[in-house]
């Protein structure tokens, strides 16, 4: 297979190249890139069949880069580090990747599904994939113990933690339970107009009907939730500040 590495880092680029060569395979490397400009211009030119593809380059992502070929009839092996959502990203769309730094064993493995699925069915995980991804601000995407889920934050209305647990609240009556605490969420979900008013709590601020002096929050659906006296000045500030805008 005519394969090209598409990453930004030069070293990584290298260690691959070195596992490849290792790898008693079809393989023959016919080029590098480190940016979306470059690899749209190689891959139009010299039509690869196989695409190392980092998700994350210097000047897009790996998304931008497939929107700008003209002919995607090549296979894809994505490479990203470790990170939450482009992880689960990948996994839901159930498309071949390999982990930084890379592991012989896992370029083997990926190698093999890869060259043994047909291009139209990657296509179509490709796709799942990329649908997630351009839906990232307004998605999380939460592991439980058979699945991962998809959450939309604008249905998410709060989330509540417990003995190390996090249960997720939706609009539609849903809610998961995930073995995970809130704080490792809160960042994620702050960016998304959640507040956190009390340490079992996190809350969409859009889903506030009001709020009491005696310091409970009030859902749109009935819930009460209250707020700790040191959460209550930065919780009035996000609070006040959103029903301004």
């Amino acid at each position: 297979m005519k394969t090209l590495i598409v990453e930004d880092k030069a070293y990584i680029r290298k260690a691959l190249r070195n596992l490849l060569n290792l790898i008693d395979s079809k393989v023959e490397i016919i080029g590098e890139c480190e940016s979306v400009k470059e690899a749209v211009v190689v891959t139009n030119s010299c039509k690869p069949d196989l695409i190392f593809l980092d998700i994350n380059l210097t000047d897009g992502s790996a998304f931008d880069f497939l929107d700008q070929t003209e002919h995607l009839d090549f296979k894809i092996i994505f490479i990203t580090a470790y990170e939450e959502y482009a992880l689960q990203a990948l996994k839901i769309g159930a498309v071949d990747y390999i982990l930084k730094p890379v592991d012989i064993k896992d370029l083997e493995i990926a190698l093999q599904k890869v060259a043994n699925l047909p291009i139209a069915e990657q296509k179509q995980q490709i796709n799942n994939v990329k649908t997630i991804w351009n839906n990232e601000d307004s998605k999380l995407i939460i592991s439980l113990h058979d699945s991962f889920q998809v959450i939309d934050l604008n249905e998410l209305m709060y989330c509540e933690t417990d003995k190390g647990y996090t249960t997720f609240f939706c609009n539609s009556g849903k809610k998961y339970l995930v073995s995970k605490t809130l704080k490792e969420f809160e960042k994620r979900l702050s960016e998304a107009h959640f507040i956190r008013p009390h340490q079992s709590f996190m809350v969409n601020l859009t889903y506030i009907d009001k709020y009491d002096k005696s310091g409970a929050i009030h859902l749109k659906n009935g819930k009460k939730i209250p707020v700790s006296s040191r959460k209550k000045e930065p919780f009035l500030a996000a609070f006040l500040n959103r029903n301004k805008s």
